[in-house]
């Protein structure tokens, strides 16, 4: 349980708990959920009822469509996949989606432990941009590469469907090889690898990341660059097209959309948590960025 100035992290099995109790996707699910899971899209998604609000997990996640669409919000993006595509929700990240999508494909969900031990390194968590929270989540495959992620999914679903994680000689390899695959295909945000410029834009979102209930100033982060407020202002807008304050301002909201999902606390008390003890102040803000106030917000949320 998270204390009380902590947002609930949720792990795979209390996720699916929460938003799609299903004693026939329980069957499904095997062995220790906060490893690795795999399933077919089509057997987790149909039992969502109602649309998941502003939530974080402990682990990745990672969706391959073969069939259909789906639309998920993570971060302050919103991303659409089709067939042969894939998306990814780093650890930690922000993600909320809603029902009724239609698709096929595969889900699966799984700990950095799966990419150590035997036959990974911590090298891999570093190369694989798409599972950190600045890199970019949708991945394009192309149809060739496509077929060898498709047959390797296959391959994972068959071994956890029939033993679930105890043999991790044999999922962890053909994981990791999948993952490969998938990394061969990944292109960064910018296209190309990075200048010392969108280095500059990806350690800035880290620390946002990581800071934002403290640091709300862009001159506290351009201290932590050992670079001057000017030159972060200039660098994050010519490479994100985004100011510094609007990547902070909209880390902030997604802060306070989460506490309003998962707890009781009332509004002043989550402003405080995220940083503000202005309450009206807090509140413009949050409209500025979501249209509604926080009560209207939370009220959504109730009804939906």
């Amino acid at each position: 349980m998270a204390g009380k100035n902590e947002i609930t992290v949720y792990d795979a099995k209390a996720f699916t708990s929460k938003f799609m109790p299903s004693k026939e996707l329980e069957a499904l699910l095997k062995g220790d959920l906060r490893k690795f899971l795999v399933t077919r899209l089509e057997d987790m998604y149909r039992h969502v009822k109602k649309a998941v609000p502003a939530s974080r997990s402990v682990t990745h996640s990672c969706l391959y469509l073969t069939a259909g669409e789906a639309i998920m919000k993570i971060g302050s993006e919103t991303y659409r996949v089709g067939k042969d595509e894939l998306l990814f929700v780093p650890a930690g990240q922000v993600f909320s989606f809603k029902e009724n999508d239609v698709n096929k494909g595969f889900f699966c969900n799984f700990h950095d432990n799966m990419l150590l031990g035997k036959y990974g390194n911590s090298g891999l968590l570093k190369e694989f941009e798409f599972l950190r929270v600045w890199g970019n989540p949708k991945i394009l495959p192309g149809k060739k590469a496509s077929r060898y992620i498709l047959q390797v999914f296959e391959r994972l679903l068959a071994e956890y469907q029939e033993n679930g994680v105890r043999n991790l000689d044999i999922l962890q390899p053909y994981f990791i090889a999948m993952l490969c695959e998938v990394n061969r295909a990944y292109q960064p945000v910018s296209g190309s690898r990075y200048t010392a410029a969108e280095n500059i834009a990806i350690k800035f979102r880290e620390l946002v990341f990581s800071n934002i209930r403290t640091r709300h100033l862009v001159t506290d982060y351009a201290a932590m660059l050992n670079i001057s407020p000017n030159h972060l202002n200039k660098t994050v807008k010519a490479v994100t097209e985004r100011s510094p304050t609007k990547w902070i301002d909209e880390a902030i909201v997604l802060e306070a959309k989460v506490l309003l999902n998962q707890s009781n606390f009332p509004i002043s008390e989550v402003a405080i948590q995220v940083g503000f003890e202005d309450q009206s102040y807090f509140t413009r803000l949050f409209r500025k960025y979501e249209g509604i106030t926080p009560s209207e917000f939370r009220k959504m949320i109730e009804m939906s």
